[in-house]
């Protein structure tokens, strides 16, 4: 298989010059993104009192 461009250039870098930019990554085993979509439990919550507020003075 053939490299990537961006491959080549850390290599390349890392000949050249002896810096190794792979090691300037961040490296932790749990995903540290906040996450934007609802649980399965706050999505029930969500529909379950979704329409109580308009036939609440009924």
């Amino acid at each position: 298989m053939s490299q990537s461009d961006a491959k080549k250039k850390r290599m390349h870098v890392k000949r050249t010059i002896g810096k190794d930019v792979e090691k300037n990554r961040q490296s932790s085993s749990f995903s540290t993104h906040e996450r934007m979509t609802k649980t399965k439990n706050e999505q029930l919550e969500h529909h379950f009192s979704k329409h109580k507020k308009q036939y609440k003075d009924e």
